[in-house]
C-alpha cells in the first residue's frame, strides 16, 4: 500500500501524464489497471495494452496488465505501438485499451491514453476521473480480494501489419508519381510505423524514396524533442528536405499520432491547410459514393479557409471547441467523414472517428503525387489567409485580461463568440482573434488570422499588449 502518489497530479481532462517515479510508478499503474477494468465493467472481456519507446513504457504495460487481469480482464499485449495503432486495434477488435505514452513530453514523463471499445474516447466526462478515484483508493488501501472470480489471461498480438494494410486500403498510393520524402520520426514511434506503412518492411514498396531522420526508437530523445509544434524541432527536417531535394518532409510527434508537413522549400504547411486539403478529398470521395453534403468537423481556431473550402466542395462544416474528446464526440454525433484541428490532429470516420497523423500524411502524398505541381503551389491554394500561430501569455487573471480585450473593441463592428474562450471577429470577415485560458497552466492562449499581414499583425500586437497589462490606444 502507498499513500505517496497523488493521482490528481497526473490525471488530466483527456489522459494521464506525469513524471516517472514522482507522480507515476508501477504500483500506481497496477492500481489504475484494476480500476480501469472495474469502472468500465471489463471483467471477462479483452483489454488491449501497448506502449511507446519510453524507458518506463514496457514496465508500466506489465504493471497495468497485472492489475487488469487481477480484476478479471483478458489482456492482449500489443507490445511497441503508436497511439493510432491502439485506436486501430480498439476499433478493429472492438475492445477497450490503453497505450503508455507521454506524446511529445520530455523523457522523464510517461502517461496513458485510454480508449473504450470501438476507439471511443475516455475523458473526464466519460469515466476518466472515476478510474482515478478508484485507483487512488486501491493504491492507498490495496487491491480488493478477488474472491472466487477468475483472474484473466494474458496473450500477445502484433497489429502493425494489419494497421499498415488497413491504411493502404483507405488511401491508395500505388499509382502516384515517384516522390522523395524526408521523414523525421524524432526517435519516436514514427520510426516503426513509417517503414511499415510507407516503406517495404511488411508490404510491397510504394513509389516513395524515403530519407529517414532519427528512426531509432529511443525514449530519451537524443536528437531533439519529439514535438514538431515547436519550430526549433523542425530545423533538421527542413535542412534535410533542401539537402536531398525532396518533394516534402513529414515530422511525427513521439507517439506518432500527429504529423506536420514541410514543402519542398523547407517551409511548413499549416495544419489548417492540411485540414482543408484532406477535407476536399474526403468530400469528393464520399460524394462519388452517393453521400451528399458530408459533414466536416473543425475546431474554432482552425483557419476560416477550412469551412470555406468545405462549403465550396459541397460539404457541411461544423465548428467545435478545441480538444480531441470534443472532436471525436462530434464526429460520432454528426456522422462526420473527417475532422481537423490546428494542432495537427486529424480524425477520420473510416478510422473509427479517431485521429491518425499517418493517414493525413498519406492524403497529402496522394494529392501531391496525383498531379505535377510542387507542394508549395498545391498548398498555397489552401492558405489564403495570414495566421499568427498560438501565442501564450502568462496571466494570473485570465478572465480580467479577456474582459479588457472585449472592452477594447466595444463599439466597433465585431461579433463575439464564447464557445471556447472568447472569439472576436470583424463583421466584414477581414480578421478574427481568439483568447482561450489553459486548463492546466497560468496561460492565456492567443490565436488570430487576417486577410493580410498588414491587418492581423498590428491587431496581434495590440491585443497581446492589453492581455499583458500594457497601455494601448485605440
Amino acid at each position: 500500500m502507498s499513500e505517496e502518489i497523488d493521482l490528481n497530479q497526473s490525471f488530466k481532462a483527456y489522459d494521464v501524464r506525469g513524471v516517472v517515479g514522482e507522480s507515476l510508478n508501477a504500483e500506481a499503474i497496477e492500481a489504475i489497471g484494476a480500476a480501469f477494468v472495474d469502472v468500465l465493467s471489463l471483467a471477462g472481456k479483452d483489454v488491449l495494452v501497448g506502449g511507446d519507446m519510453r524507458p518506463s513504457s514496457a514496465e508500466f504495460a506489465q504493471a497495468f496488465a497485472r492489475g487488469a487481469t487481477y480484476r478479471g480482464a483478458n489482456v492482449i499485449m500489443l507490445g511497441l505501438i503508436s497511439t493510432d495503432e491502439l485506436y486501430f486495434a480498439s476499433g478493429k477488435l472492438d475492445a477497450a485499451g490503453v497505450v503508455f505514452t507521454a506524446s511529445h513530453n520530455p523523457a522523464q514523463y510517461n502517461g496513458i491514453k485510454m480508449s473504450q471499445a470501438g476507439a471511443r474516447p475516455i475523458s473526464s466526462a466519460t469515466g476518466l476521473f472515476e478510474i482515478r478515484d478508484l485507483a487512488q483508493q486501491y493504491l492507498n488501501e490495496g487491491l480488493p480480494v478477488s474472491g472466487d472470480a477468475p483472474q484473466g489471461r494474458i496473450s500477445e498480438r502484433d497489429v502493425l501489419a494489419d494497421y499498415a494494410a488497413y491504411l493502404r486500403e483507405l488511401v491508395d498510393l500505388a499509382a502516384i508519381r515517384p516522390l522523395k520524402i524526408v521523414v523525421d520520426a524524432g526517435n519516436g514511434m514514427g520510426g516503426m510505423t513509417t517503414p511499415a506503412v510507407l516503406g517495404d518492411t511488411v508490404l510491397p514498396a510504394l513509389p516513395l524514396d524515403i530519407v529517414p531522420l532519427y528512426f531509432e526508437l529511443d525514449g530519451t530523445f537524443p536528437n531533439h524533442p519529439a514535438n514538431p509544434l515547436e519550430p526549433e524541432n523542425l530545423k533538421d527536417l527542413q535542412a534535410a528536405v533542401l539537402e536531398h531535394g525532396a518533394d516534402l518532409g513529414l515530422a511525427f510527434d513521439g507517439d506518432a499520432d500527429r504529423c506536420f508537413v514541410i514543402d519542398e522549400r523547407g517551409l511548413p504547411l499549416s495544419p489548417s491547410a492540411i485540414t482543408a486539403l484532406v477535407a476536399v478529398r474526403e468530400i469528393a470521395r464520399v460524394q462519388a459514393a452517393g453521400e451528399p453534403n458530408p459533414v466536416i468537423i473543425h475546431n474554432l481556431i482552425t483557419s476560416k479557409a477550412v469551412p470555406e473550402f468545405v462549403k465550396r466542395s459541397g460539404g457541411t462544416p461544423v465548428m467545435t471547441r478545441v480538444g480531441h474528446s470534443f472532436i471525436k464526440a462530434e464526429m460520432a454525433a454528426q456522422g462526420a467523414v473527417f475532422g481537423g484541428e490546428h494542432s495537427a490532429h486529424y480524425y477520420f470516420r473510416d478510422f473509427y472517428n479517431a485521429d491518425t497523423g499517418m493517414l493525413a500524411a498519406m492524403h497529402v502524398l496522394a494529392a501531391l503525387g496525383g498531379q505535377d505541381l510542387p507542394l508549395s503551389e498545391l498548398g498555397a491554394e489552401y492558405e489564403p489567409y495570414v495566421a499568427t500561430g498560438e501565442i501564450n501569455s502568462q496571466v494570473e487573471d485570465k478572465q480580467g485580461a479577456t474582459a479588457r480585450v472585449v472592452a477594447h473593441f466595444d463599439g466597433q463592428p465585431v461579433d463575439v463568440l464564447t464557445m471556447d474562450g472568447t472569439t472576436i471577429s470583424a463583421t466584414d470577415g477581414s480578421w478574427w482573434i481568439n483568447l482561450r485560458p489553459s486548463n492546466t497552466e497560468p496561460y492565456l492562449r492567443f490565436n488570430g488570422e487576417g486577410r493580410t499581414a498588414a491587418i492581423i499583425e498590428p491587431l496581434r500586437d495590440a491585443v497581446l499588449a492589453i492581455v499583458r497589462g500594457e497601455n494601448v490606444t485605440n
